[in-house]
C-alpha cells in the first residue's frame, strides 16, 4: 500500500525547553564530538602504523572505534547545527536516515563489544589454539557479520518505518530521530514495528549481552579455579578491564533506559540514558583504552617521537 505520509518534517525538542543552558551545552556537546573524532581517530591511526598491534584484539578494536566516530557523528552535528536556532527540525527523509544509521550503529556496536569478548575468552582461556580459532579469515568474517547484521537491522525497521502514516503531530521528545518516540506520532498502526523493535532489537541486544556476560563468567571462573600464579591472575584481569569498563558504559544506560522504565518515568531521564550510551561513551572510550593499556600508549608515544622528529628535520 502507498505511503500517505502528510508530514514533512520534524521538530526535536530534545533541548528545547534548557534555554539558559544553551550555549554550555553546545560548548559540551563540541568538547565531546572534538574528543570523540580525535581519540578514536588516533587509535585508528596508531593501530594501523604499529605492526605489532596488527592482532585480533587490536583489529576489533579498530572496528569499535570507527563505530564510535560514526555512532556520534549521526547525531550530534545535526544537533550542534541547531542549537543557535533554538528549533531543530529534520525532513521526513532525514529522519529515517538518522534512524537507519542510528540502530546500525548501535546494534554493530553491541554486537562487537560480544566479539571482543569471545576474542578475550580465547586468548585467556585457550592459547596455546588462539592463533588458530581467531585466524585473519575468522577475524574479518566476524567484523563482517557484525557490520552486515547491524545494517540488515536497521534497514528492517527503516523500511517498517517509511511505511507507517504520519499526519499530525510533529514533535519528537528527543535530540535525534529514535524510533519509538517517533513511532508514538503515527496516525496509522505500529504493533508490526513495535513487535519487530521488541523481538529483533531485543534479541540482538540480549543475545550480545548475553554472550558477553557468558564469557566473562569462563574466563572469571578459568582464573579462579585452573590459574595458581597471582601475576598471571593479574596480567589476565587488566588485559579485559578496559573490555569491561566499556560494556558497562555502553548496557548500563541501555538497561536503565529500556528495562527499568516504569509507568510516569520522566522523558528528561530517558534523553539523559541515551544521551550517555550515544556521546558520552563514544568519546570515553578511546580514554579508557589508552590509559589502562600500556600497548597502545607505548605505540602512541612512538608515534608522537616520530611526528617531532620528523618536524625538527623539516
Amino acid at each position: 500500500m502507498e505511503n500517505q505520509t502528510a508530514v514533512s518534517e520534524f521538530v526535536l525538542l530534545g533541548l528545547s525547553h534548557l534555554l539558559v543552558l544553551q550555549h554550555p551545552l553546545f560548548v559540551l556537546f563540541l568538547l565531546l564530538y572534538v574528543t570523540s573524532l580525535l581519540g578514536n581517530g588516533a587509535i585508528i591511526a596508531v593501530m594501523l602504523a604499529e605492526p605489532r598491534l596488527h592482532t585480533p584484539m587490536y583489529f576489533f578494536l579498530g572496528n569499535l572505534s570507527c563505530l564510535d566516530i560514526f555512532y556520534c557523528t549521526v547525531t550530534v552535528p545535526k544537533m550542534l547545527v541547531g542549537f543557535p536556532s533554538r528549533h531543530q527540525t529534520i525532513s521526513f527523509a532525514g529522519c529515517l536516515a538518522q534512524l537507519h544509521f542510528f540502530h546500525f550503529l548501535g546494534s554493530s556496536e553491541a554486537m562487537m563489544l560480544a566479539v571482543m569478548a569471545y576474542d578475550c575468552y580465547v586468548a585467556i582461556c585457550n592459547p596455546l589454539r588462539y592463533r588458530l580459532v581467531m585466524s585473519p579469515q575468522t577475524c574479518l568474517l566476524l567484523a563482517a557479520a557484525t557490520w552486515s547484521s547491524g545494517f540488515l537491522h536497521a534497514l528492517m525497521h527503516t523500511v517498517m518505518t517509511s511505511q507507517v502514516n504520519f499526519c499530525g503531530p510533529n514533535e519528537i521528545q528527543r535530540f535525534f530521530c529514535d524510533i519509538k518516540p517517533l513511532l508514538s506520532l503515527a496516525c496509522s498502526s505500529t504493533h508490526l514495528n513495535l513487535t519487530l523493535l521488541n523481538i529483533v532489537t531485543g534479541g540482538i541486544g540480549l543475545g550480545s549481552f548475553a554472550l558477553t556476560l557468558l564469557s566473562y563468567l569462563y574466563i572469571i571462573s578459568f582464573l579462579l579455579l585452573k590459574v595458581r600464579s597471582q601475576e598471571s591472575r593479574r596480567k589476565a584481569f587488566s588485559t579485559c578491564i578496559s573490555h569491561l569498563m566499556v560494556v558497562a558504559l555502553l548496557y548500563v544506560p541501555v538497561i536503565f533506559n529500556y528495562m527499568l522504565s516504569s509507568v510516569g518515568s520522566s522523558s528528561d531521564r530517558e534523553m539523559v540514558a541515551t544521551f550517555m550510551y550515544s556521546v558520552v561513551t563514544p568519546a570515553l572510550n578511546p580514554l579508557i583504552y589508552t590509559l589502562r593499556n600500556q600497548e597502545v600508549k607505548s605505540a602512541l608515544r612512538k608515534a608522537l617521537r616520530r611526528n617531532c622528529f620528523l618536524e625538527k628535520n623539516n
